[in-house]
């Protein structure tokens, strides 16, 4: 069994990072089982309408990573500094307010989810089909925080493949019922959002069950009380990775406007399929910052300076291998993948195709930001951490989808997430080498 005390090589780190890297993957492919059902058997505007809804709903629901990732860095440092049972009540009042939280934001989505859908530029059948969407997912929010959670928190409690089955268990359901609902049964957006929604009831209530009874895990829900110190502590620790979820959501509903603008309703199709590469590849590298945080988050917190540097170089160079792999399978798949989810449909294929060959690009630089954004959240500098996600996923991607389609039309949209990525790079640089001896990595 590994453990956060052990010294880690790299076949350890990958051992270590693998079941978090396939919970997030496995997670990310909801979305694309969505998009493959409903673009084949719903056409292409009912396709067009998930992608253009999906932004939001994702930023509902990703306060469940705040939690995960700022509460797990948290309770990791305290099990590091060897308060057990303190470490077990901080994690059950995050769960718990966690879980509140997701409550009150479904009751705050289905009052906004029409004028935000309407202020984004929808009107007409893209309104109506969002909505139909959209207002399904809402219902099961409280769980797919949960969901986002727990999957951070499975590796703090060192128990990553367990959250990988229930990962596993939960996208089982929502392909399943995805081809039952919109396949067999013709129920086409509806029977869609029916199956995301169930399926995040289950990632979201098996690690409740589990927690709250006897486990062999390093956590477990108890009794506790109220601390607003520490809960302020978990958010400002994650405020990372809810700025990078809520920016990218923020940008997605931005280059849905002005693919609108420059390209129609294709634009909008052809970016939905860009976004599920994306989210899948980008799963891989947050995974695996998710399953390496808490071994950093240990050492600090123990104080262990050699190993911190071992992390610290083993990671980047593991980054930079995977970099270069993504970006070699996306341009190798440009094609393949377009034809299956929009093959019924000349003109919006070739367009797809042609965004693949440009987009790929940002995955050579992706990686190495993310991974330095929740390097900085594992060592509990947040601020540091959400400054990187602030920039990476909105300043940058903002400045780059305004100004770049004036230059470049379509092909300056396409553009934008490479160049923001090298920004972004840039920065990350220079903080890991400005804090290098504050925290000694």
């Amino acid at each position: 069994m590994i453990k956060l005390s052990d010294h880690f090589d790299y076949k350890k780190l990958i051992r270590l990072t693998i079941p978090s890297i396939i919970m997030l993957v496995v997670t990310s492919v909801y979305g694309v089982v969505d998009g493959f059902f409903v673009s084949n058997f719903a056409g292409k505007s009912s396709f067009a309408a998930v992608n253009f809804i999906m932004p939001f709903l994702m930023i509902i629901g990703c306060v469940g990573f705040m939690f995960g990732t700022g509460g797990g860095a948290l309770i990791a440092k305290t099990m590091g500094e060897g308060k057990t049972e303190e470490a077990n009540r901080l994690f059950s009042m995050i769960v718990f307010v966690s879980f509140l939280c997701g409550i009150l934001l479904t009751i705050l989505g289905f009052l906004i989810i029409k004028p935000v859908a309407q202020l984004m530029g929808a009107e007409g059948f893209l309104l109506s089909e969002s909505l139909r969407y959209g207002r399904v997912i809402l219902i099961a929010i409280p769980f797919y925080v949960l969901q986002f959670e727990f999957q951070c928190l499975f590796a703090t409690a060192q128990k990553p493949k367990l959250g990988l089955f229930v990962t596993v268990a939960a996208g089982c359901t929502n392909i399943v019922l995805d081809a039952l609902f919109v396949a067999v049964f013709g129920m086409g957006l509806v029977g869609a959002a029916v199956a995301t929604a169930l399926s995040q009831f289950v990632g979201g209530v098996i690690p409740l069950i589990y927690f709250s009874r006897k486990n062999d895990s390093l956590l477990r829900f108890t009794k506790f009380r109220f601390n607003g110190k520490a809960l302020c502590k978990t958010m400002t620790n994650g405020s990372s990775e809810l700025m990078s979820n809520i920016s990218m959501s923020v940008v997605s509903m931005l280059y849905n406007f002005q693919l609108l603008k420059y390209a129609g309703e294709n634009g909008v199709a052809a970016y939905g399929v860009l976004m599920y590469v994306n989210l899948v590849f980008q799963a891989i590298f947050l995974g695996f910052s998710v399953g390496t945080a808490p071994v950093i988050s240990y050492n600090m917190g123990a104080e262990n300076s050699d190993e911190l540097k071992s992390l610290r170089k083993k990671c980047l160079t593991v980054i930079a291998v995977v970099s270069v792999a993504m970006f070699l399978l996306a341009e190798g798949l440009s094609k393949p993948l377009s034809i299956v989810f929009v093959g019924y449909d000349k003109e919006l294929t070739d367009m797809t195709t042609r965004a693949f060959f440009i987009y790929s690009f940002c995955f050579l630089f992706s990686g190495f930001s993310v991974f330095g954004s929740s390097f900085f959240t594992a060592l509990n500098d947040g601020l540091v951490s959400a400054l990187i996600a602030f920039l990476r996923t909105l300043v940058f991607q903002v400045i780059a989808v305004l100004c770049l389609p004036l230059l470049f039309d379509l092909d300056g949209i396409w553009f934008s997430v490479v160049i923001a990525e090298v920004m972004s790079d840039i920065v990350t640089a220079v903080f890991l080498i400005a804090k290098r001896k504050k925290y000694n990595y």
